[in-house]
């Protein structure tokens, strides 16, 4: 039986990341995101709630507005939570109670394990699609549907090439402009992850792909994290000429022949969007679901901004 006292509130600068690092590595549940170095760049700020000797750990991911703490999910960092093995239903409620009372606002996802019993009234579910690339490469191909398989073939007819390590900066470029935002906070989150991609290529964690024209102009491309047996779809960059050309079909299917057979999935990282999920499936892929936590504790005449 677990126990509430045994989790304990950690500011960042006593968190022993070693260890905290260890237990993600070593959790059923571990993810790139949950990582003190991806941490460490992607959030403004985060301390974190440890139970026991790290042997279960949940980020709290914070920032601060007007005098107010709160809680946000950082950008490229879909799911977060509790971090261990045999999560409980309770374990779970009790790491989300713990959450200090300072964070007056909460707007977090958790991961796939993380039930709640106590708080299901402020919980929502959010859907992500993963390929499970440990078959051979026809079967998986055979579980595309007709429309991507033609647009693969389409693009290998009208000349285009798969490539692998093309320079990132280049996927950022046209990432930014399918963001169609060119604000202060957009601006700070690409450098962010442009800091958070340096650490992953120096730990061999990260990889980038494209797909060229006959012209050598780069139509489709994605940056993809490496982690906990999986492979995260992460940044992706398309060009307006690739779309009447397979271009992203081209690529996806490269990565996957290039991963077929490999105890490794293909993580999609969402989504809700019915266009990118019905595109997401059409590869195969299997819908999962996962918990976000809203709690809203700021006072009544601040309330409405959050409702």
């Amino acid at each position: 039986m677990s126990n509430a006292t045994n989790i304990t509130y950690l500011n960042q600068s006593q968190i022993d990341k070693k260890k905290w690092d260890q237990c993600i590595e070593s959790a059923t549940n571990g993810l790139i995101y949950g990582y003190s170095f991806y941490l460490d760049h992607m959030s403004k700020h985060w301390d974190a709630l440890v139970f026991k000797d790290y042997e279960t750990v949940m980020p709290l991911t914070w920032n601060k507005k007007f005098g107010i703490y709160y809680l946000y999910q950082p950008f490229l960092t879909a799911q977060l939570g509790v971090f261990g093995n045999n999560i409980s239903v309770e374990l779970t409620d009790q790491f989300i109670q713990a959450i200090p009372a300072r964070f007056r606002y909460i707007d977090i996802a958790l991961n796939k394990t993380n039930a709640s019993g106590k708080f299901t009234e402020l919980i929502n579910y959010r859907n992500n699609y993963v390929i499970d690339l440990n078959k051979s490469y026809q079967e998986l191909f055979n579980n595309y549907n007709e429309n991507i398989q033609r647009n693969i073939k389409k693009a290998n007819q009208q000349g285009c090439t798969f490539k692998k390590n093309i320079a990132v900066e280049n996927i950022i470029e046209l990432a930014v402009l399918q963001m169609k935002i060119n604000n202060h906070s957009s601006k700070e989150n690409i450098e962010r992850f442009k800091y958070v991609y340096n650490e992953l290529l120096t730990r061999n964690m990260t990889t980038t792909y494209g797909v060229f024209s006959p012209e050598e102009k780069l139509l489709a491309s994605c940056v993809f994290f490496f982690s906990n047996n999986k492979a995260y779809y992460i940044l992706v960059g398309n060009h307006p000429d690739g779309k009447t050309k397979g271009a992203s079909h081209l690529l996806i299917d490269g990565f996957i022949k290039e991963f077929a057979g490999q105890k490794i999935a293909l993580d999609f990282e969402g989504s809700d969007i019915p266009n990118l999920a019905h595109y997401y499936n059409s590869f195969g892929a299997k819908k999962e679901v996962y918990p976000t936590l809203k709690i809203n504790r700021l006072p009544f005449y601040l309330r409405w901004l959050k409702s």
